[in-house]
């Protein structure tokens, strides 16, 4: 890269001694993504601040991790800069950049001088305007499809997960090679329609893990979408892309699935109100299963008075009732969560001011591997032979996930799902008409930087507390009522099979009457 002020830029205002240099260095390292060189030029301490249009990173650690699993920026070159000096030792800059691949981006810098070195020690990045974050969406409308001109639902924007047939769409699966040959449909599933019909317009088609196998959010293909809520964290999945389209405020609803916990998942990592409906409550009509012994339809949204007028257009109008006697809790799944998020959730469940009653479930290792058998031998009846004729076209997790499904023997299956009829029972029993309460997954969401191997092993420490719900085929609202280390953990009711409709209400009164957001209006929310 040419120095800045050698002709190749216009400068505004006049650089002290040392500090072009400074920026100059911090450009070609840039260029070639030399992480060493840029965390030795941004001030040490947790004084130092980044942020751009995903958050504010706070401390020297923070933005390094984050630049650390960023991978470069792309290829750009500056256009001008304006330099303005506040004191002796601390000069503002504001750069605008050209990109190789067009568009402009601004940037911010504090530089500080301290003993004659100059540091960054607080920063803003604001990149090209996009038409549309691809990690998010896979297809974006204004709307898409629009919703009947009169309805409960008229003014909400639905984000849809890419396993939903929309009308004049292909489903995607989450990827690229599936998407490519895939048919497009006709008309939409019956879960996209209801909405419609209530006024509801659909704004796009988002992102999901691959084939709904995986709870992370990371797809290798399009990027992992942003957590709304904490951008320094994972999403989570499989309704990924819903979630983040709701959490940053670009839709109203997520429209999604929940098979393992491919709603509460995310419902919990970023903040919001997510139901898994009742097994069967919604039709799975036009959808593309998972695993048909598990998958249930639900919705993500910022706040339960939306998520209560979902639920009044798309399920039955006479719920279940509920007892309203102890609350049920379990000690195992207590003990299943990190020690910040229990004592987050003591606290909370002490501030209900109900009684509490212990009760045992099943064992959660039990409940989890059957779960995982039966899904397995779905997934691969369901998608085996594709993956087979496709090699290499699944990203690593997945295709993982794949192969050990494959592996599933049919002696396995008919054991598993012998298992299953009775667990179902026995859960359904062991929460008659009460309501069980539980943190939703074990803590907050692992950050961005976690290893493949931690985040591994969330899945499976999270898979053994959502088999509950998934097991019974019941119900189960997670509510963001718990903040633990500065990020959301959701607290989950879950309840006897059509109590949808009546767990949302008993979650508002816990979180103290909390209602939703306006949803979008004329094009503001």
């Amino acid at each position: 890269m040419t120095p800045v002020g050698s002709g190749s830029s216009i400068v505004r205002g006049s650089w002290p001694d040392g500090l072009e240099q400074a920026f100059t260095a911090y450009e070609e390292a840039l260029a070639r993504d030399d992480t060493a060189v840029l965390d030795a030029l941004f001030e040490p301490g947790e004084g130092t601040l980044r942020g751009d249009d995903a958050g504010l990173l706070r401390g020297h650690d923070r933005i390094s991790a984050f630049r650390s699993a960023r991978g470069g920026v792309a290829a750009r070159t500056i256009v001008s800069v304006d330099v303005q000096q506040l004191t002796p030792d601390a000069v503002l800059v504001v750069a605008v950049s050209a990109f190789a691949a067009g568009g402009r981006g601004l940037q911010t810098q504090l530089w500080c001088r301290t003993d004659g070195e100059w540091r960054i020690r607080t920063a803003h990045v604001t990149g090209r305007p996009r038409a549309f974050d691809r990690a998010v969406w896979r297809v974006v409308g204004d709307p898409l499809l629009r919703g009947a001109s009169a309805g409960p639902l008229v003014g909400v924007r639905v984000a849809v997960k890419d396993l939903f047939a929309v009308r004049g769409q292909v489903v995607g699966a989450g990827n690229p090679t599936w998407e490519r040959s895939a048919p497009t449909a006709p008309r939409s599933a019956p879960a996209v329609q209801d909405l419609l019909d209530a006024g509801a317009d659909v704004t796009g088609i988002a992102r999901t893990d691959e084939f709904a196998y995986a709870l992370s959010g990371r797809n290798p293909h399009t990027g992992a979408p942003p957590n709304g809520a904490d951008p320094e964290r994972i999403g989570g999945g499989s309704t990924s892309g819903p979630a983040s389209a709701v959490a940053l405020g670009q839709a109203d609803v997520g429209l999604g699935t929940d098979t393992a916990g491919s709603l509460r998942v995310p419902a919990s990592y970023q903040g919001l109100w997510g139901l898994r409906t009742t097994y069967g409550a919604v039709p799975r009509d036009d959808l593309l299963p998972l695993a048909q012994s598990f998958d249930t339809v639900g919705w993500l949204t910022r706040g339960p008075s939306v998520l209560a007028a979902v639920a009044a257009v798309a399920l039955p109008a006479a719920p279940t009732p509920l007892d309203d006697g102890p609350l049920l809790v379990s000690d195992a799944l207590l003990a299943a969560v990190e020690p910040d998020t229990r004592a987050a959730f003591d606290t909370w469940l002490t501030a209900q001011g109900r009684p509490v009653r212990h009760v045992e479930l099943p064992d959660l290792d039990v409940l989890a591997e059957t779960l995982r058998v039966v899904q397995a031998a779905e997934a691969w009846r369901n998608d085996g032979a594709w993956v087979s004729a496709h090699p290499g076209a699944l990203g690593a997790d997945v295709a993982t996930r794949f192969a050990a499904a494959e592996t599933v023997s049919a002696a396995d299956e008919a054991a598993a799902r012998n298992q299953l009829g009775l667990l179902r029972r026995r859960v359904r029993e062991v929460l008659g008409g009460g309501v069980l309460c539980l943190p939703t997954v074990p803590g907050p969401a692992p950050r961005r930087t976690a290893t493949d191997d931690a985040v591994l092993r969330t899945r499976t420490a999270t898979l053994r507390m959502t088999a509950v719900a998934g097991i019974g085929g019941l119900p189960a609202v997670s509510a963001p009522l718990l903040t633990v280390d500065g990020a959301p953990v959701g607290v989950c009711l879950v309840g006897p099979a059509g109590s949808d409709r009546a767990l949302i209400d008993l979650a508002t009164s816990s979180a103290g009457g909390a209602s939703s957001p306006a949803p979008h209006q004329n094009g503001t929310t």
